[in-house]
């Protein structure tokens, strides 16, 4: 065939134009995606087919096109072709596109091994014992509030309903005036039975104002073991027992809790707590299957102060901005165990516009990559949709690899979403995951440019080693 091949160079740079009336039967499948078997003794140019001929002797030792029609690579030994994809583009851009679609489909790959991973992890995660009964010292429970948002006098209700013997509250605003004092007052009226305090800690020179009112209130408790919980978390009454039973057992250094993120009226903040209650955490629960739990999630964490001082304190990690995955990942590595609780809490998120919900993602993805550069580079492949679309565009015939990637993500998410944390949402508006991975893997590659965030009104520069600026110069 391959004397046939040459031609002069002339035609091949003619410029085809062709409509879609004008494709005869026998090239139109290959136009538009479909596959083409050519039997023994049939030639491919009686197709109009372009075709990359191997080379065959010593003397041919080019690649050879033919015409600028559908790209076909003649496998040696066999009649038949498959077609891989469409083009009427040059060659070399045809091949650029193959090869392309090759590391997407292998990338895809990994994917859906991952989708398998997390349901996998959410069964082992279902195992555990859920552990109530145990030793039960004495806790202090900080709780930083900022602001009177909204359902925060229902979520300090749900800490001061606790089923444990004996515990303390310890409330902390920046100053008397913060909408959320007369809020905390109340309530600490309603359980008058609850030792409870309400600390003003002035306003915090630092951009974590978090870690410095949780350092404020430290100063204060009396007991050494530590329950830091953040303001718009809602618990269910066993949580103080769940987890001073946890950190009852031997070597565990530091309990932390998955959570269910429930949105408000706002589309973009559903969207969020779709994939916060599906993508994050399958990721979260693959990770704690394949290397151990390294990292806490700063919701809801017990601690007691003894290893706290072990890992710098409140001093050292004040300069964070992932100050709850430092401080999990430093308890691992002096040979303590973390723990992930059984006992799942509730994560309020409110409601956002479209740009504040677009700055908080990119905000948690830069401060992601900056904690666990690895890791982060690592997290494309939770994200099986976009993959499998990207795929499709490159290679329309495979298709049925989408449909796979549809059931194998609907899955995945139904093992997290449903099975671990019974979320309504994910029930009621599983037909917006698909929307929600485009947002999260838009999210993530813009994740890897720029250093800058906005938090809370400054403007931070976040570091190599995941510390941050308080000023960003431009």
């Amino acid at each position: 065939m391959a004397g046939n091949v040459h031609e002069a160079q002339a035609q091949l740079r003619r410029q085809l134009q062709m409509r879609e009336a004008e494709v005869d039967g026998d090239a139109s499948p290959l136009l538009f995606g479909q596959p083409v078997r050519i039997d023994a003794g049939e030639g491919a140019d009686q197709r109009c087919l372009t075709v990359i001929d191997v080379p065959g002797g010593a003397d041919d030792n080019a690649l050879h096109a033919r015409r600028l029609l559908p790209t076909l690579i003649l496998l040696p030994g066999d009649a038949s072709i498959m077609f891989l994809m469409p083009t009427v583009l040059p060659l070399r851009v045809a091949m650029i596109a193959l090869v392309l679609g090759v590391l997407v489909g292998a990338m895809l790959a990994g994917s859906l091994v991952y989708c398998c991973l997390t349901v996998a992890a959410a069964m082992s995660w279902k195992r555990q014992a859920l552990r109530t009964a145990g030793a039960a010292p004495p806790i202090s429970l900080m709780k930083p509030l900022r602001g009177a948002e909204p359902g925060l006098a229902e979520n300090l209700r749900s800490f001061f309903r606790q089923d444990y013997a004996e515990y303390e509250v310890l409330l902390a605003v920046a100053t008397p005036l913060d909408a959320a004092t007369e809020i905390a007052r109340q309530v600490m009226a309603e359980y008058p039975h609850v030792p409870s305090r309400l600390l003003y800690t002035g306003e915090s020179p630092e951009p974590n104002g978090k870690v410095f009112a949780l350092a404020a209130m430290l100063r204060e408790a009396r007991y050494e073991l530590l329950v830091m919980s953040d303001s718009d978390v809602r618990a269910g009454r066993n949580l103080l027992g769940t987890m001073a039973a946890e950190m009852g057992e031997p070597g565990v250094g530091l309990v932390t809790c998955l959570y269910r993120a429930s949105a408000g009226e706002s589309i973009w903040t559903r969207l969020e707590a779709l994939g916060l209650n599906t993508e994050f955490l399958g990721g979260v629960l693959v990770a704690r299957l394949l290397n151990g739990v390294d990292f806490a999630l700063g919701p809801a964490l017990a601690i007691r102060r003894e290893t706290l001082s072990q890992v710098g304190g409140f001093e050292e990690l004040r300069h964070y901005l992932a100050e709850d995955f430092v401080m999990g990942n430093r308890v691992a590595r002096l040979g303590q165990r973390v723990v992930m609780s059984r006992a799942v809490i509730e994560h309020r998120l409110g409601s956002q516009s479209f740009a504040s919900n677009l700055s908080h993602r990119l905000r948690w993805a830069r401060s992601t990559r900056r904690s666990r550069p690895a890791g982060y580079v690592g997290q494309l492949f939770t994200y099986p949709l976009p993959l499998a679309l990207l795929l499709v565009v490159a290679m329309p015939a495979w298709w049925p690899a989408l449909v796979l990637t549809l059931m194998l993500r609907a899955a995945s998410a139904a093992a997290t979403g449903y099975w671990i944390l019974r979320d309504p949402l994910t029930v009621q508006r599983w037909y917006l995951l698909p929307l929600q991975d485009l947002l999260s893997f838009g999210a993530w590659l813009g994740g890897f440019f720029g250093s800058s965030i906005t938090w809370r009104g400054r403007r931070l520069k976040i570091l190599r080693d995941g510390r941050f600026e308080s000023r960003f110069e431009s």
